[in-house]
């Protein structure tokens, strides 16, 4: 469903908060499109309601009007199942709302969200909106909002009318850090456990933790003999092959030398953290990523690897 060159005062109508009724969202969507071909009716926090609360609904969606998508979205509780049954009787579509942070997945809903509000963004911008938000999805609603008020009628927002509306950097997933890790790019790997911390809320000891367990992996592979992606995945137990790909490139990339002192490395952080030096902990973190980064062979470092001197 696209709004396209619509005008998205004609064909949208959106309910979100605690106020309406699904009384009211059935109204809006048994009423017929004017001069547009089709509307859109959106339904926000409908988890709230009961199965009580739904009979309205269900007796729209047993003869549902065909010029109208009607959007039904999850949140403020779990969403009743005779809903989801009424939705699937009428040909509806269930999809999860959970959004995936990895790269594409995350660009294509960011994409869409950019659409419903009725803004445009030039590619660059989009790319930067997309790096900044990270894993700190919900805040993305109420800046798109932020930049529909700051530039109502333009054709295109650009990333430099976009970048001044921007906070601070959302939070990362673990692997956009271990990736940097693996490639070797000191830089990199330290802005991203930044972000780790401070735009994803997670404490040292955390980060610790999901380092032990990527480099705990390699070391479980050390003599399984494993040498593609689906051997790796037997050997972990993964249900996942290319994750398990991931893995074994890594550790063949590190060698057993080399995986052993990434677990040196981690124990000696894991004390300097519980005060055996009195360094602050973001700085033993730093120093811990960048040595980390910097077992990769010379040969196989990405990006620019000048970052602190770690030793």
């Amino acid at each position: 469903m696209s709004i396209g060159d619509g005008d998205r005062s004609l064909m949208v109508h959106e309910f979100d908060g605690t106020e309406y009724g699904l009384r009211e969202v059935v109204d809006a969507a048994q009423t017929p499109p004017f001069l547009t071909e089709s509307r859109v009716v959106v339904a926000r926090g409908i988890g709230r309601f009961v199965a009580a609360d739904i009979d309205d609904m269900k007796a729209y969606l047993a003869d549902p009007l065909p010029t109208t998508h009607l959007v039904l979205v999850g949140g403020g509780g779990a969403v009743t199942k005779p809903l989801v049954d009424a939705v699937k009787a009428a040909g509806g579509v269930t999809r999860s709302t959970s959004v995936s942070t990895r790269g594409r997945d995350l660009e294509t809903w960011v994409r869409s969200r950019v659409e419903v509000k009725g803004l445009h963004l030039d590619q660059q911008a989009l790319s930067r909106l997309v790096d900044w938000l990270g894993e700190n999805t919900s805040v993305l609603d109420g800046l798109l909002d932020t930049v529909a008020a700051a530039h109502s009628g333009r054709a295109k927002v650009t990333l430099s009318e976009l970048e001044p509306l921007l906070g601070e950097e959302g939070g990362v997933p673990p692997w956009d850090l271990t990736d940097a890790i693996d490639s070797g790019d000191v830089a990199r790997s330290i802005t991203l456990l930044h972000r780790m911390m401070h735009g994803g809320g997670r404490h040292p000891l955390q980060v610790m933790a999901l380092l032990h367990g990527h480099y705990a992996k390699m070391a479980r592979l050390d003599g399984s003999g494993a040498q593609d992606p689906e051997s790796a995945a037997a050997a972990l137990g993964a249900k996942s092959s290319f994750a398990a790909g991931k893995t074994l490139k890594s550790y063949q990339r590190l060698g057993v030398d080399g995986v052993r002192r990434a677990i040196g490395l981690l124990a000696t952080a894991d004390l300097d953290l519980r005060g055996e030096t009195g360094l602050e902990e973001e700085t033993v973190m730093e120093i811990l990523v960048a040595r980390l980064a910097r077992l990769a062979p010379p040969g196989r470092r990405n990006g620019n690897t000048r970052g602190r001197r770690a030793g």
